[in-house]
Formats: C-alpha cells, structure tokens, sequence
C-alpha cells in the first residue's frame, strides 16, 4: 500500500492539472517504486500547443516527501523554450545549486519549486498564448 503521504501528493499534482484551462493530458505515469517512493512522469499538452514535462522522483522519509531529482520543462507551440526548472549539478556557482531555472536567455538560482506551482506556472503561460 501506497504511503499517505506519497497518495496525498498524487492527489494534489492530479487536482492541480484539473484546475487548468484548455490542457489534454498525453501521459501520466506514476512508476510506484516501493510504498515509500516513486517516480512520476506527465506530459501536458495546452490547447495553444504549449507543453509541459514533468519527471520528478520522490520518497518519503519521516513523513516528509523528498524530493530525488527532478525536472519540469515548458516549451511553446514552436518547441521554445519558456521555462525548466531541474536538480543537474551543473550550475556550481549559483546559490542554489544544484536547483536552478532554465529561461529562453538565461539560467538564474531557483529553489525547486511544488509541481502545482509548475503546473500553474505553464498554465499562465498558455493562457496568455504568449511568453
């Protein structure tokens, strides 16, 4: 059986894709590793052609979710880039690392963010058909 907080969280990442305007889901996979953790993988597809990837591996650990690694990627109808936050150490010198921000012109310091943030975060985005 699935940890409660880990089915919480499920609900929560599905609630907030509900809550979006105009987003088909083209896939939703939660790869459940152990009760205590898994991976999840959702591609969201907006009507405005905007996607969103997640790929996130958590687990919990005294009751709290941890996060493994992680990366949410947002790209616009012509595959541009928007946003993408993500865990790769490859940014050293920046104050969070490994978490940082990825945008069209730029990688800036970031906390990782909720993935209903990220989901609301895209869904702005395709809302307003425009970067």
């Amino acid at each position: 059986m699935l940890h409660e907080v880990l089915s919480a969280y499920l609900e929560r990442v599905e609630q907030a894709i509900h809550q979006c305007s105009n987003v088909y889901v083209e896939r939703y996979v939660e790869e459940i590793l152990t009760s205590e953790r898994i991976n999840l993988r959702v591609r969201l597809r907006f009507e405005q052609g905007y996607l969103l990837e997640i790929n996130e591996a958590v687990v919990v650990a005294n009751n709290s979710l941890i996060s493994l690694d992680y990366r949410y990627h947002c790209q616009d109808e012509n595959n541009c880039l928007i946003f993408r936050y993500d865990s790769t150490p490859h940014f050293p010198n920046l104050p969070s690392f490994p978490h940082h921000k990825h945008l069209p012109d730029a990688v800036i310091s970031s906390n990782k963010p909720d993935v209903e943030s990220v989901i609301k975060e895209a869904d702005g985005y395709a809302s307003e058909g425009d970067i």
